[in-house]
């Protein structure tokens, strides 16, 4: 089956995708549990952060979802973000999980808490970028499988369910669809033949970069978690921009 360029998504579910954040949430958990202090302190797969600054920035933007749905601002600034993340990011594990638990079960209580009419409001993130409230389990869900990746702890981009990958891969086209940091049309082909149209918008004469894999590594390439390993392409991949 061939999907359309970029076809508008349907609407989602925020109640299915709270409870399947609930349970990325308990694989993070249990991997996190399995750490000590000294492996927390190493190197994770994100440059220039430590695992225990992953955890950190896990449970803060926790918290600046809750902002959200309260209509305050994610952050109060970008340095405050950073801060953050730089203060709690020596604390030992035990630290960690208590932090991670907690907030992870004050944003639950909140979507939790939200009526259908909730949902179905605009709400402000970070950047200028606006979205509906409905969005918000999904996008936390990405933050905490990611960063369960990030950790280098064994959990891979290819133990992500396959309804993540699913999703993922229509918000990264979605997302990366007219991008000004894309210079060229990209198309992206799925083994079971799904195709979707990123990065610059394309012309009569405009000629795409076909991009073609799993939707796997297609998502590992355009989270920045692969450089495009088991990926062809009709010309080098571009460089990506920064999530």
């Amino acid at each position: 089956m061939t999907q359309p360029a970029n076809p508008a998504a349907s609407v989602p579910d925020p109640a299915a995708d709270a409870a399947a954040l609930r349970a990325a949430t308990s694989r993070l958990l249990a991997a996190v549990e399995q750490l000590d202090d000294a492996t927390a302190s190493k190197p994770s797969l994100l440059p220039g952060w430590t695992r225990g600054h992953v955890l950190a920035h896990v449970a803060r933007n926790a918290d600046a979802l809750l902002n959200t749905l309260a209509a305050r601002p994610m952050y109060a600034s970008a340095e405050s973000r950073d801060a953050d993340i730089e203060r709690d990011a020596h604390r030992s594990v035990a630290e960690h999980l208590v932090d991670l638990r907690e907030s992870a079960a004050r944003l639950d209580g909140a979507f939790g808490a939200q009526r259908d009419s909730d949902w179905e409001r605009t709400v402000a993130l970070r950047n200028g970028v606006t979205d509906h409230a409905y969005s918000l389990p999904f996008r936390r869900w990405i933050e905490v499988e990611l960063h369960h990746v990030d950790l280098g702890v064994g959990y891979a981009v290819d133990d992500l369910p396959a309804t993540f990958i699913e999703r993922e891969l229509a918000t990264m086209a979605r997302r990366f669809a007219g991008h000004p940091g894309i210079a060229e049309p990209v198309e992206l082909r799925t083994e079971d033949g799904v195709v979707w149209h990123t990065g610059a918008p394309g012309g009569d004469s405009a000629k795409p970069l076909v991009v073609a894999g799993s939707p796997t590594d297609l998502v590992a390439w355009l989270t920045g978690r692969s450089t495009g390993s088991g990926l062809s392409a009709s010309a080098p991949l571009p460089a990506l921009p920064a999530l």
